[in-house]
């Protein structure tokens, strides 16, 4: 039941970060987003597939406009619009 405990750690850690203003949550929001795939792999070996698919379905909704946002810059196609306070930070100046 350890990585069950890990997980529900995982996921108030990021509502905390969610609560936070935009401009905090980028380093929060970045290690959540690299420990997650630790995190599921660990209870995919510990639980099984059952638990990894609830948990990578928890994942993918609470960051999917980031997940969204980093895929379309990968693959180069048009970058959904950013909230203005960070368009200044995160796009090129022509």
């Amino acid at each position: 039941m350890t990585p069950l405990l890990f997980g529900a750690l995982w996921v108030i850690a990021a509502s905390i970060t969610a609560i936070l203003p935009m401009r905090s949550q980028m380093i929060p929001g970045l290690t959540l987003l690299c420990a997650a795939p630790v995190l599921l792999i660990w209870i995919g070996m510990s639980l099984g597939m059952v638990w990894v698919a609830l948990g990578t379905f928890a994942f993918l909704s609470m960051f999917r406009h980031p997940l969204n946002y980093l895929i379309r810059k990968t693959l180069r196609l048009a970058l959904p619009s950013l909230p203005p306070e960070l368009q200044s930070r995160f796009r090129p100046k022509s």
